[in-house]
């Protein structure tokens, strides 16, 4: 299948996507949570020519078998990995079940403008009960409740960053002023278990809105930029694609690749000794580079892009590194990100006029 050039997302949380990748991995297990293995990860997939890294993240481990791992919060590893890098957009999971929606504004913003324009949201829930007790707030219980909370968030999240408008910010000497106070705007929300005056503490982010990616399950379509859809064939994945309504859509790859050292089939039967891999209704793929490649091609036409979940980073980033992304490029199957250009701009989506500049216009043609 034919179709437009594929952009390419990796999540990097952890030591893979096998709950027992760490017992593969390239290193002790006491440098999972260090700042050079981090940085090495990031370095490694940028230079591979990946338009995104995503960091999952939660108020709670992330299992409660013998492989549970400690975990660094996904916004302040984005905020490190901006640091150090200088192409690659980077998008770290925020729940919004129990979060502030003030404050997840001003961290995501900061973020933006730490990274000059190269941040993205990716908006999850925290389904387990005890999530709550970590926060010290009343259970969200059921999925409608949880929604609720995740689109609520949205919408003030994104009122939030609007809230000041791109000139706002006059840092006049003569003046002595720093602020156009007329350029600032209250959101006035209220919800159905909050209410939010604002206006935002940080200035607009510099691409306006950060690029925000989530499922359509739990997000409406009209509050995401990009949504993750899932489905075990192609014909699941190009289902759940054109139902979505959302102007990106990203298909969830999981992946485990024969390398010089053991087939893909015998890497997965060793770590399914210690703990199972879960079907998480995604596509999977077991076996060849070569027909990894293959498999993404045929994902052309059908979504705008891929995340995928390596089974163990330090074993499958190197082969998507020198055999996968190189044959894509060449082929012209997906798109390399671009120096000095915003991850919206890397995934074709244009930067939003402020709603407020916007009204204030239209009333001023009047």
């Amino acid at each position: 299948m034919s179709g437009p050039a594929l952009r390419l997302a990796l999540e990097i949380d952890g030591d893979g996507a096998h709950p027992a990748a760490w017992r593969r991995a390239a290193h002790s297990p006491d440098q999972l949570l260090s700042p050079r293995r981090v940085a090495r990860v990031a370095a490694a997939a940028e230079n591979a020519g990946f338009t995104l890294l995503t960091l999952d993240d939660g108020a709670l481990p992330p299992g409660a078998g013998p492989d549970v791992v400690g975990r660094i919060g996904a916004v302040e590893r984005a905020a490190f990995i901006a640091a150090s890098t200088s192409v690659v957009g980077i998008a770290p999971v925020v729940p919004l079940t129990y979060a502030e929606p003030f404050h997840v504004s001003s961290q995501l913003a900061s973020l933006d403008h730490i990274s000059v324009g190269r941040a993205g949201w990716v908006v999850s829930e925290e389904t387990r009960p005890e999530a709550a007790s970590v926060w010290g707030r009343p259970l969200v219980e059921g999925a409608a409740a949880r929604a609720r909370e995740s689109r609520d968030g949205v919408e003030v999240v994104r009122d939030l960053w609007d809230s000041w408008e791109d000139d706002a910010v006059i840092r006049s000497v003569a003046t002595s002023r720093y602020l156009d106070r007329d350029r600032l705007h209250y959101v006035d929300f209220t919800g159905g278990t909050y209410t939010v005056k604002g206006p935002a503490i940080v200035p607009r982010p510099p691409q306006g809105q950060l690029v925000v990616l989530g499922s359509p399950d739990s997000v409406p379509g009209d509050q995401l930029d990009v949504a993750f859809v899932e489905g075990h064939d192609l014909a699941a994945v190009t289902a759940s694609a054109s139902a979505t309504g959302t102007p990106r859509t990203f298909a969830e790859v999981e992946v485990a690749l024969d390398t010089a050292h053991a087939t893909a089939e015998e890497r997965v039967a060793d770590l399914e000794l210690h703990a199972p891999w879960s079907d998480r209704g995604r596509l999977r793929h077991i076996g060849s580079a070569a027909g990894l490649a293959a498999l993404l091609g045929e994902l052309r036409g059908v979504v705008d892009g891929v995340r995928l979940h390596p089974l163990v980073l330090d074993e499958d980033l190197p082969e998507l590194s020198q055999l996968v992304l190189p044959h894509l490029f060449e082929r012209r199957y997906a798109v390399l990100p671009l120096p000095g250009a915003s991850l919206r701009t890397h995934l074709g989506l244009d930067r939003p006029v402020n709603r407020y500049a916007a009204a204030a216009a239209q009333e001023d043609a009047r």
